[in-house]
């Protein structure tokens, strides 16, 4: 038997992830003396050094980089046979730690949490909004057990339940020529210049993907950081954008002097799924969650209209 312990391998994980001795102990809620001193002991045991102390900053070595990862693996299986145990005895109860991106969060979730928390009073969710990378990358590490985010994802560790397609539709100045028609031609975009996301969105791939096949352009001088940005800057003329339709609220476009149009025949589409570990002990949960989202009103209007 090896004389390693968890609680000695969560503190060089801590390490490795703040890259400072004073913010891993606030991430593990111990004293910084009693992490740097495990973290000593842990090199000792191992014969390796793991980290460089210098006065200005902590780095982690090649070695110490490497275990770290394994370390941090060991750790994963280790929280899912604890929630394993508790999902045996209730496994819609306790915390859900779920992700979600920031294009979809804010027009989702109000839809979501009443009936989450109808349905499920005991289960607790912990949410964290980001972009895809940022989720895919605690998704991996454990510090996620799920996360809503556009499909596909190029990940075989990562297993996706399909939630829905949400359309895209059009949002124009209202004084916009285009503004006058019903419903919007793809040709109608060719030469149109759009307003994007910046990058790191996964829903500005999507728009440059649809802007590449209708001859749309990119209006070079402006990114937005949020779907809110982006709907302001065609508030004020700025250009034509594409919001997805949950994000769509015809009361507040008309306040705003937006015009909101659908496609003419079949829309773009977004494809929405949530995201867990391959081998995720709340795998139950998860898939309630995805029934759920499924049968929300607004989710449900998507497939009918």
């Amino acid at each position: 038997m090896t004389n390693i312990n968890f609680r000695d391998l969560r503190y060089l994980v801590a390490v490795a992830d703040h890259q400072h001795f004073g913010r891993a102990a606030a991430a593990c809620f111990v004293s910084q003396p009693t992490l740097s001193t495990q973290v000593k002991k842990l090199e000792e045991y191992l014969g390796v050094q793991l980290v460089e102390r210098t006065s200005k900053k902590v780095i982690v070595t090649p070695v110490g980089r490497m275990v770290s990862e394994r370390a941090r693996q060991v750790l994963n299986e280790v929280d899912d046979i604890v929630d394993v145990a508790r999902a045996a005895g209730d496994p819609m109860a306790g915390d859900l730690r779920l992700g979600i991106i920031p294009t979809l969060g804010p027009y989702l979730i109000p839809h979501l949490f009443p009936v989450l928390q109808a349905e499920y009073p005991r289960l607790k969710v912990l949410l964290h909004e980001e972009r895809t990378s940022g989720l895919i990358d605690r998704l991996r590490e454990g510090s996620l057990d799920a996360a809503i985010m556009g499909a596909p994802i190029p990940d075989d560790a990562l297993i996706p339940q399909p939630l829905f397609q949400e359309p895209f539709q059009v949002a124009l100045p209202a004084g916009h020529s285009l503004a006058a028609q019903a419903t919007i031609k793809r040709a109608d975009l060719d030469a149109v210049p759009m307003l994007l996301l910046e990058e790191g969105h996964c829903m500005r791939d999507q728009a440059l993907d649809f802007c590449s096949t209708v001859g749309a352009q990119q209006q070079q001088d402006f990114r937005a950081t949020s779907l809110e940005t982006l709907r302001q800057m065609v508030a004020t003329g700025a250009g034509v954008t594409l919001l997805p339709t949950l994000a769509v609220d015809p009361a507040s476009a008309a306040r705003e002097n937006i015009a909101v149009r659908p496609f003419a025949g079949a829309p773009p589409v977004r494809e929405l799924a949530v995201y867990r570990r391959r081998g995720c002990a709340r795998e139950p949960v998860i898939s309630a969650l995805a029934e759920l989202i499924q049968n929300l009103p607004p989710v449900r209007h998507l497939s009918d209209s």
